[in-house]
């Protein structure tokens, strides 16, 4: 993992394996993405940025996991989930939607699936 990468997990440590994981499964689907490493959150695109990971505060901290991973994706639509910490659409038809991750179980199929979704939405605009 290169410096920039670790310095984001700075005062999250217990989070990277949690990335590791995730990015793992992200190159495995699309080995051509793009990664950028920026202050508040690490971004994936493709064409267009499709998902982005993050400590976004998208529940009260209280509710959140120790440690945990926000994914933020770029969907066509909010999906009706419980596991859908946050959901709004700044646009017609073009819905942002924060996912909590708390371990490496839930990223499963079902988030595999919106990423699938988010990847797609991004490269047909």
């Amino acid at each position: 993992m290169d410096a920039d990468t670790l310095s984001f997990f700075d005062g999250h440590a217990g989070a990277l394996p949690l990335y590791a994981c995730f990015e793992k499964k992200l190159y495995a689907l699309f080995p051509d993405v793009r990664r950028r490493v920026q202050k508040t959150q690490i971004t994936f695109s493709n064409r267009h940025v499709f998902c982005c990971v993050s400590f976004a505060r998208v529940r009260r901290k209280a509710e959140l996991p120790d440690p945990y991973l926000v994914v933020t994706l770029g969907l066509a639509y909010g999906p009706e989930s419980d596991r859908v910490a946050a959901a709004t659409e700044p646009y017609p038809g073009r819905w942002t939607v924060h996912i909590v991750l708390g371990g490496t179980e839930d990223i499963d199929d079902g988030l595999i699936e919106w990423i699938r979704q988010a990847y797609a939405f991004a490269n047909a605009k």
